[in-house]
């Protein structure tokens, strides 16, 4: 009974704020009530006419053709709006957990793994979903059987005393393997997010294990473990679950075999009783072998509502973000990192790695270039630059504002960024604008891409094209957010020669002539003079904050090759 309160206080906590969610719960219950109270109000009379205890046949048989035309009506309508009230809980819950995922810090999503996020949003609401369709019939059902062992006690409360010995005795012993079971589901929960993970890797990295084929065989064998280990938890706990249901259908059959054989030997039953008692029990076994059928289902569910709510309370409560408020300032003075520190543990190392402090100002136009080798850091300052990470020493000021959890959504507002890991939306979300078509077609041209991509009504033809195009796409993005502050992570990296040239001498440049301040983190060492400053760091440390007229005098000042010195190659 446990799993289905599960079911239900979920749905009561996923349909708030629906009209009507509790009434229309409360029908559906009392529908699945009445319609097995009903059903078993037909084997009475069934079992009265079969015992000759019957009168009135003709206004009986009416009553028994009645129930059998409104009691499949009742449970449809009742099923209707289960359907409807869960489509609209369903709706709800995952909008509330992708406004959880949006607004939850990005530090902690990048601890929670794509894959849980991925497993939870898809397998494990459907999976709740599933067990809500079942509440009418698990409430009828249970109706039945109340209401029969009700008939029963009517006909003969010493004999239902006897066999509910045996059924609390059934129903106790059919609860050890269930909770056993559930355990495994548990665990078989655990690793689905790991198989999700490797299901990812198989679409995201198929031209990588199709080009290498010892890689690609211990992917599969690693795959071959993960499927295996959800498939050996997965079959132990329908195992178990199986082994309860024929558990209590065993029992069940020893007490008809009690009532027949053994009882009457030891006190005075009539066959009338008995004949009774029998066919009720077996118009039971129905209704009872549903209950047990949809254990498992409900245990699932009863699993994934913790993973589902786990993660939502995980996210609710790292998320300390408020919402957007004031205007972006076109025009700003000075952007200020004062003893910035942030630390994480790297992979495959149990020593944390710290960057910072770290004192650094910024004034509007500066074309900045952040270098240093890998693992230096420069991705990690990007984060806490754009305000992505949050700074657990120190301080990050926008116009003498210190950036907070009251403002960090605003400050956010001020940049435009190409990430390494980017990603690119097929519509151009939240740059509706009369001009925007017009405006995406003369940056498609000049990014070399007109004969590639299309744009009509804010939405991009195709985004399947090659690396290099699809970050000239992102950068189109960019350029229409037109934010006062840009930074690219290594955009440059994946573009042939021509075009790596024209990022470097014309659009950086003319972005630096608009007013807008650029950060450009870069391995380009031959396209340093772009910049007007140029910071290097190394184990988390600004090493180097020049001008670039210090960095050339330095060029001619400091012995060995410099210049791979300075990129931090």
């Amino acid at each position: 009974m446990r799993p289905l309160f599960q079911v239900l206080g979920f749905l009561l906590r996923a349909s708030k704020g629906i009209p009507h969610a509790r009434a229309t719960m409360t029908f559906v219950i009392l529908a699945g009530i009445i319609s097995g109270v009903a059903s078993s109000a037909m084997i009475m009379m069934v079992s009265n006419f079969v015992n000759g205890k019957g009168s009135g046949i003709a206004y009986l048989g009416v009553i028994f053709a009645s129930l059998c035309v409104l009691l499949p009506l009742f449970r449809f309508f009742s099923q209707q709006l289960l359907i409807n009230l869960t489509q609209k809980s369903l709706r709800i819950m995952r909008v509330r957990l992708g406004q959880r995922v949006l607004s939850a810090p990005l530090r902690h999503l990048e601890t929670v793994g794509a894959s849980k996020l991925l497993a939870t949003l898809t397998n494990d609401v459907g999976t709740v979903v599933d067990a809500l369709g079942l509440v009418p019939g698990i409430f009828m059902q249970l109706a039945i059987v109340i209401s029969c062992l009700a008939f029963l006690g009517w006909i003969s409360w010493t004999v239902l005393l006897q066999i509910a010995i045996f059924f609390v005795i059934g129903i106790l012993s059919y609860q050890l393997p269930i909770i056993k079971a559930m355990g495994y589901m548990q665990r078989a929960r655990q690793f689905h997010n790991t198989m999700t993970g490797y299901i990812r890797g198989m679409i995201e990295g198929t031209k990588e294990l199709k080009m290498h084929n010892a890689r690609r065989n211990s992917f599969l064998k690693a795959f071959d473990v993960s499927v295996g280990d959800v498939q050996r938890e997965s079959r132990i706990g329908a195992t178990l679950f199986m082994a309860a249901a024929s558990w209590g259908h065993v029992l069940f059959f020893v007490v008809v075999g009690l009532l027949i054989f053994v009882f009457p030997k030891f006190q005075t039953i009539s066959p009338d009783v008995i004949g009774r008692y029998t066919l009720t029990l077996f118009f039971m076994m129905t209704p009872l072998e549903a209950l047990m059928n949809n254990v498992p289902a409900l245990g699932r569910a009863a699993v994934a509502i913790q993973a589902v709510e786990g993660l939502g309370f995980s996210l609710e409560k790292e998320s300390t973000e408020r919402p957007l408020h004031g205007a972006v300032e076109a025009r700003w003075n000075r952007l200020e990192m004062d003893g910035v520190a942030h630390s994480y543990r790297r992979e495959n190392i149990d020593e944390s790695f710290e960057l910072g402090p770290i004192d650094l100002a910024f004034a509007p136009g500066e074309m900045v270039f952040i270098v240093g080798g890998n693992g230096s850091g420069k991705t990690t300052l990007a984060k806490l630059l754009l305000g992505l990470y949050t700074p657990e020493k120190g301080e990050l000021r926008f116009n003498g504002q210190v950036i907070s959890d009251e403002n960090r959504e605003w400050y956010r507002e001020h940049f435009s960024a190409v990430f390494v890991d980017f990603f690119i939306f097929e519509k151009m979300l939240g740059l509706e604008a009369s001009s925007l078509d017009d405006n995406a077609r003369k940056y498609l041209r000049q990014l070399h891409l007109e004969q590639k991509v299309q744009v009509k009504d804010g939405e991009l033809s195709t985004v399947d094209l090659s690396q290099g195009q699809r970050k000239r796409l992102a950068l189109l993005t960019a350029y229409l957010e037109d934010r006062p502050i840009y930074l690219f992570d290594e955009w440059a990296a994946d573009q042939d020669p021509i075009f790596k040239e024209i990022f470097y001498l014309e659009l950086l440049p003319e972005l630096k002539s608009r007013g807008k301040t650029v950060f450009v983190i870069s391995h380009d060492d031959r396209y340093y003079y772009v910049a007007d400053r140029i910071l290097k760091l190394d184990s988390g440390k600004i090493v180097s904050d020049r001008s670039m007229t210090e960095f050339l005098d330095s060029l001619t000042t400091e012995p060995g090759p410099l210049r791979t010195r300075e990129a931090g190659a």
